[in-house]
Formats: structure tokens, C-alpha cells, sequence
């Protein structure tokens, strides 16, 4: 894979989790499954790899005698997400600058 790209965050539904949580300090699972559009199982398979990886907390936490949880990027997954994203812009602005010529 190219420098910067980083194959576990590479697909579409772990991008967009890191994505969500890279400007914010922490969201609610309900808020990252919601807005994935994802049920609880696909996303809980996602983030498990993720936490594996060292690139995102669960924290679980009781409230209104229900537990919530709460998901955050690691410093490693900011980095490496933030790196990751200029592998992209990379890759597209090499495409834009150099379009593919002839018949494919």
C-alpha cells in the first residue's frame, strides 16, 4: 500500500468512523451508528478492530441506570488518520494534475 495509506482504517465504514471522531474529543456509540447508518453489531465488529489497531477507546459509562457508551480517537489514531487523509488528497491531486490520457 502507499506511504501514508494505512489498511485499517482504509475501509469506507472505518474511515468514516475516525472521520466523525477526528474533530471531536469523544461520541456516543448511538451517535457514531446513526450517523454510519450502520446497525450495533456492524459497528461494534468495526471498532473492535479499530481498538485493536490502538486507534480508538470504548468507554462505557452508567447513565440514568443505562450504560453508554462513548468512543474517542487515540493519539496514534489521529496521527495516523490525519496521515492517511494526506495519502488521499495526495493521490487525488496526482490525479487531477495528471488525467489519464488515450483509451482505457
Amino acid at each position: 500500500m502507499r506511504p501514508g495509506l494505512d489498511e485499517t482504517i482504509h475501509p469506507i465504514n472505518r474511515l468514516q468512523i475516525c472521520a466523525r471522531l477526528s474533530g471531536v474529543e469523544s461520541l456516543s456509540f448511538a451517535a457514531v451508528r446513526d450517523g454510519l447508518g450502520v446497525s450495533d453489531s456492524v459497528l461494534s465488529k468495526q471498532l473492535k478492530i479499530l481498538q485493536e489497531a490502538g486507534y480508538v477507546t470504548l468507554r462505557k459509562e452508567p447513565f440514568n441506570s443505562r450504560i453508554h457508551a462513548w468512543v474517542a480517537l487515540t493519539p496514534l489514531g489521529r496521527t495516523v488518520y490525519t496521515a492517511h487523509m494526506a495519502a488521499l488528497r495526495e493521490i487525488a491531486e496526482g490525479q487531477a494534475a495528471h488525467p489519464p490520457t488515450g483509451p482505457h
